[in-house]
């Protein structure tokens, strides 16, 4: 049976305390609870034009829309990253994390492509954003890997856009090889890992090696099964294979902790930022 909320709080503070390196593992469900969502009310009042035109319902089912030219694709990504990436101040929930590890020896290991650790506070070397980032734009076909910063080019595109176009003057066309750009999201198989991605990893890499051997705290925020192998399995078997490592998961819908490790996981399916909102409080 569940303890209560405040037992497993309580108990959670003591392991906070006791923590000499703590990981954090930032998924979706983090920035949904962050008020970053993808449906919905929020949806409907950034998208009407494009509802009405192509049925959309959601953000993240429009990201795979296969619009029939380049033109409609980028009047379409540009509004979804200006008001995910670059609109958005650092918000309260993620202040509130940053409050509560700020004083540990912490990482960042996140899917989440919205920039928000780093708005936050958390410092750039302590992240690995395994997914890329919506700031960044890459070659389509990945005929190179540098990445582009796009906040100029996304407020144009935005500003500019009529009818559910851009117009073509707009339209990013890669630097080398003329072709199609993209956004740095990993959905295929032409994501650009650039020199930053390759040093965060391997950052993360010595982190995760030296918190195997001290007492860790895997703080698991909004992890489901979207791309599970990135942090909810991984955080799983560092669990079960080290004695000094505790997991905490906090999710509305996945929140159990696998058998193995029954006993050194803290659950929770309350909103997340009322959990971390008790934490400092």
């Amino acid at each position: 049976m569940k303890e209560n909320l405040e037992k497993r709080l309580t108990k959670l503070r003591a392991w906070l305390k006791d923590a000499e390196c703590v990981i954090v593992g930032g998924g979706s469900g983090l920035s949904a609870a962050a008020g970053l969502v993808y449906s919905g009310e929020r949806f409907k009042a950034n998208f009407p034009d494009f509802i009405a035109r192509y049925g959309m319902t959601d953000m993240y089912s429009a990201g795979f829309y296969p619009f029939a030219s380049e033109e409609e694709k980028w009047a379409y990504w540009s509004r979804h990253i200006l008001v995910n990436r670059w609109q958005p101040p650092a918000l309260p929930l993620y202040k509130t994390l940053f409050e509560l590890v700020k004083d540990k020896d912490y990482f960042v290991l996140t899917t989440n492509v919205d920039a928000q650790f780093y708005k936050a506070g958390f410092a750039a070397e302590r992240i690995f954003a395994v997914q890329g980032d919506y700031g960044k734009f890459q070659c389509a076909k990945a005929c190179h890997d540098k990445l582009y910063d796009n906040e100029e080019a996304v407020r144009r595109m935005a500003d500019e856009q009529a009818g559910c176009r851009i117009p073509t003057a707009l339209v990013p066309k890669c630097p080398v090889c003329g072709g199609r750009m993209e956004v740095n999201i990993r959905k295929d198989a032409f994501f650009v890992q650039d020199a930053a991605w390759y040093a965060a990893s391997e950052r993360y890499d010595d982190f995760y090696d030296r918190a195997c051997k001290k007492k860790t705290v895997l703080l698991e925020l909004g992890v489901g099964y979207n791309t599970p192998t990135i942090i909810r399995f991984p955080f799983e078997r560092m669990t079960y294979q080290n004695k000094d490592v505790r997991l905490v998961r906090m999710n509305a819908d996945y929140p159990e902790a696998i058998p193995e490790n029954a006993a050194k996981t803290l659950s929770f399916s309350e909103d997340i930022a009322s959990v971390l909102s008790a934490l400092i409080s």
